[in-house]
C-alpha cells in the first residue's frame, strides 16, 4: 500500500443548478490535481445543492434526482476525472425503478462508477428512504469508507466503518450554523457574508466560534482518533439555499489531527498526504486491538427504535 495523497474541497454551490455546481466541481478537480492530489472529496449533495430540498415535493424531488450509475451526473463526472486525471467523490440524488429517493454520495474514476452510497440517516425530506448498508471499497490500494453528515454522529456508524476495514471515511457535510439547543449554536447573519471583502473579521469570529468550527472540533478528531482512520471532511461555504454555511473542509490523520484546512472565505482546495505507517502508530489502533466484544455484543445490538430530531427543521419535515 502506497502513500495516497487527497484533496477536499469547499464551495457555494447554487440549489438545484447542477451545471453549475459541476462546473465548480470540474474547476476545482483540476486545482486539486495540480497539488499532486489522486483523490478529491465535495461535499454532501454538492452537485444539486443540499438544504432547498427541505421545501420539494416528492414529484419535484424525483425530477433532481438521478439514477446510478447510468444518470448524467456520473457520465459527467467520469468525464471530468478522465479528463483531470483524478477520482471524484461528490453527492447528488439518487432515485431507483421503484421511485425511492435516496441522499447519495458517489466516486467516480476515469472508468466510472466506483462506489455509491446511500445516506443511513436522512432528515432533510420525508420522502427520501434509508440507507441499508455500510459501504466499503479500494482506492490505490486503500480501504476507504463513506458517512454522509448525520451518519457520522452515531459513533456506532464510524467504528463499524473502520471494523469493515477502512483506513479512511469519507464524511461529506452540510453542517454547521444552524440553531440547537447546544449553548452557542445558531445561524450565521448572511449580511456578514455579503460583506466578507470589507469585514472578514467579523465573519470569521462566528465561522470559528461554537456555531461553526468549535462545535465540529468538539466530535470530528475523536471519530479519527478512537478508529485510527483518516477522517475526510468536506462542507460547502457561502449560502446553501437560505443558510449561511462556514466550510472548513479538512483532513485529519488517524491522531485526530487536522493536518489539511480550507481557511478561505471562498471557494477552496487543499491536499494532504495519507500515510500507512500513521494507521497502526495512532492509539486507536491498539485500542480496536483490546475490544472484548463479548463485554457489549448483547448491549450494544439491542432492540432500538430510531428517532432522530433536528433542532432547526421543523416537526413535520423530519423523517423519524
Amino acid at each position: 500500500m502506497e502513500d495516497i495523497r487527497i484533496a477536499t474541497a469547499q464551495f457555494e454551490n447554487k440549489s438545484g443548478d447542477k451545471e453549475y455546481n459541476l462546473n465548480k466541481i470540474r474547476e476545482l478537480s483540476a486545482k486539486a490535481r495540480q497539488q499532486g492530489a489522486q483523490v478529491v472529496a465535495f461535499h454532501e449533495c454538492s452537485v444539486t445543492g443540499y438544504t432547498f430540498a427541505r421545501r420539494l415535493s416528492k414529484d419535484q424531488l424525483l425530477k433532481v434526482s438521478e439514477y446510478i450509475p447510468e444518470g448524467k451526473t456520473v457520465e459527467r463526472l467520469t468525464a471530468i476525472s478522465k479528463e483531470n486525471n483524478i477520482t471524484i467523490l461528490a453527492g447528488l440524488f439518487e432515485k431507483d425503478h421503484e421511485n425511492k429517493i435516496y441522499k447519495s454520495y458517489v466516486c467516480v474514476n476515469e472508468n466510472g462508477l466506483v462506489a455509491n452510497y446511500r445516506k443511513l440517516h436522512p432528515f432533510i425530506n420525508p420522502h427520501i428512504t434509508p440507507g441499508d448498508r455500510y459501504v466499503v471499497f479500494d482506492l490505490f490500494g486503500w480501504k476507504c469508507g463513506i458517512l454522509i453528515c448525520y451518519d457520522n454522529n452515531i459513533i456506532e456508524n464510524v467504528r463499524a466503518t473502520a471494523l469493515l476495514g477502512a483506513d479512511i471515511i469519507f464524511m461529506p457535510h452540510v453542517t454547521m450554523c444552524t440553531p440547537s439547543t447546544r449553548p452557542g449554536a445558531g445561524f450565521v447573519d448572511a449580511s456578514l457574508w455579503r460583506n466578507r471583502e470589507k469585514d472578514p473579521t467579523s465573519l470569521r469570529l462566528e465561522f470559528d466560534s461554537m456555531k461553526g468550527r468549535g462545535w465540529l472540533m468538539k466530535w470530528l478528531p475523536a471519530r479519527a482518533y478512537d478508529n485510527a482512520i483518516y477522517a475526510i471532511f468536506s462542507n460547502p461555504i457561502g449560502m446553501d439555499d437560505d443558510q449561511l454555511k462556514n466550510g472548513c473542509s479538512m483532513i485529519l490523520d488517524p491522531f485526530g489531527d487536522v493536518i489539511s484546512e480550507c481557511r478561505s472565505l471562498g471557494d477552496e482546495v487543499v491536499t494532504a498526504l495519507c500515510t500507512k505507517d500513521k494507521l497502526t502508530q495512532a492509539g486507536g489502533f491498539r485500542y480496536r486491538k483490546a475490544r472484548r466484544p463479548e463485554l457489549y455484543r448483547d448491549i450494544i445490538g439491542q432492540p432500538h427504535v430510531p428517532e432522530q430530531k433536528v433542532v432547526w427543521m421543523k416537526p413535520s419535515e423530519i423523517m423519524n
